[in-house]
């Protein structure tokens, strides 16, 4: 395949997040982003990246030997050719992942792709750029995820949840708190006192490895 696409890198590890957290996992990291998060923790994103042609991709996809394949970013659905790699992973009859902050429309996604859309909570700063009507798209097999910085994004949260009736028509919906910032035991409180129906989680890969190492 000539089309190409702007790659940060392509690294193998262990998944931290969502309900594949603990599996061995191939994580291609594409270039870009047009949401700047307060608690970005992938800034090196935005602008790094070399130019891979999809094949390529594959190949080093394929050379380490494991099913499991997350596409992220940046904002991977910036780059419109991500489609045919999705296309090409999946007839290699790998599990694909699509990591997303659901900006973009997901319309186009393929539907074996399993999707784990990022729904901005308002201390990112980029709360108005969700794009609500993408729930459309999520099935059983996929997952929500919020990342919560302090009492106010657990409670519109809760709120988006229970107006979008989201925990019947998700596989998961997760919570996961900005590292660092907001305690995990505060969180595990509030989800229990309030009696929410989420799945709360660590990013287990920053609890292995330095919080600030790349390529884990």
């Amino acid at each position: 395949m000539s089309e190409r696409l702007r790659i940060t890198e392509i690294f193998f590890s262990i998944q931290g997040e969502s309900t594949w957290a603990g599996c061995p996992c191939v994580f291609v990291r594409l270039t870009g982003c047009n949401l700047r998060c307060r608690w970005c923790d992938t800034e090196y994103a935005f602008h790094e990246g070399n130019q891979l042609s999809i094949g390529e991709i594959h190949e080093r996809v394929r050379s380490y030997g494991c099913n499991l394949v997350e596409v992220t970013g940046g904002e991977p659905l910036l780059q419109k050719d991500v489609h045919q790699l999705f296309a090409l992973l999946l007839e290699s009859g790998l599990t694909v992942l699509l990591e997303t902050s659901g900006e973009r429309d997901l319309g186009r996604v393929d539907p074996r792709v399993i999707k784990i859309m990022d729904l901005k909570c308002p201390s990112s700063g980029e709360c108005a750029r969700n794009r609500i009507t993408n729930l459309r798209y999520l099935s059983e097999r996929d997952e929500l995820k919020f990342v919560i910085a302090d009492r106010c994004d657990f409670e519109w949260a809760c709120e988006i949840l229970t107006q979008y009736q989201l925990a019947r028509r998700v596989r998961a919906v997760l919570m996961s708190p900005v590292f660092g910032t907001l305690p995990p035991a505060e969180l595990a409180d509030w989800i229990l006192r309030e009696r929410q129906p989420v799945r709360m989680q660590l990013q287990m890969h920053k609890h292995i490895w330095s919080p600030d190492k790349r390529g884990v």
